[in-house]
């Protein structure tokens, strides 16, 4: 068979693998399954969000309420966190994050396979610092209801992560009871870290600036490496 005649190769749709790559875990591996709607975090995007809330993540409870390939919950596990609940509904997935975890030695996570919503409403209220918000983009009405579900649980001066695929998305996922500390872009990916609104209506900012304040951390976190 000459090249001319060659069927085609599969196009590759995912990494297969993406690394930690802060704290003490910095540099393993994560294995990417190919699996349809799974988008790993980007490198980019994680270093920014790690930068926005602080390396040094001791004494935090996190939640990853759509833990896919478990980046975002083991980085922060990286960082030392106390507690990350990672959930995941694929139980094949789920699997293979407690086997991932296990092999790197993640205390601090455990991992729940079942449904993100039904099990962010059998939480108490005010039990995490941070919530990893991440669903698939076509789920409808996913964030609003996780965001939801995230002003429940979240401790008073808790903070959300959330992706979009665009920014009028994530405006609109963020309107209602929420401000956004800060907000940026990477690629296809908006992306934006929440607190509980006081008052003021929410909104993005100008700009998608990507530079973190120290203003922008949860009190009493420092940036340590």
């Amino acid at each position: 068979m000459n090249a001319n005649s060659r069927p085609p190769r599969p196009a590759r749709s995912g990494p297969g693998s993406v690394r930690i790559i802060g704290g003490h875990l910095r540099g393993s591996k994560l294995r990417v399954p190919d699996l349809p709607g799974l988008r790993p975090t980007p490198d980019r995007v994680r270093e920014t969000l790690f930068n926005w809330l602080g390396q040094d993540l001791r004494g935090l409870r996190c939640l990853d309420l759509y833990a896919g390939s478990g980046a975002l919950g083991l980085e922060a596990a990286s960082r030392g966190a106390d507690r990350v609940d990672m959930v995941e509904r694929q139980a094949a997935l789920a699997r293979a994050l407690a086997e991932t975890a296990q092999r790197l030695g993640a205390e601090a996570v455990r991992v729940h396979t079942g449904d993100a919503l039904a099990f962010a409403a059998a939480q108490a209220a005010g039990g995490y610092d941070v919530v990893f918000v991440d669903p698939p983009f076509a789920q409808a009405g996913a964030h609003e209801r996780a965001l939801a579900q995230a002003a429940r649980v979240l401790a008073p001066h808790g903070r959300v992560y959330l992706e979009a695929p665009d920014a009028a998305s994530l405006q609109r996922w963020a309107a209602t009871g929420w401000e956004v500390l800060r907000s940026a872009r990477a690629g296809q990916v908006h992306y934006a870290l929440l607190r509980r609104d006081a008052g003021a209506a929410p909104t993005l900012d100008s700009g998608l600036d990507s530079n973190p304040r120290p203003g922008d951390r949860p009190p009493g976190r420092g940036d340590t490496p």
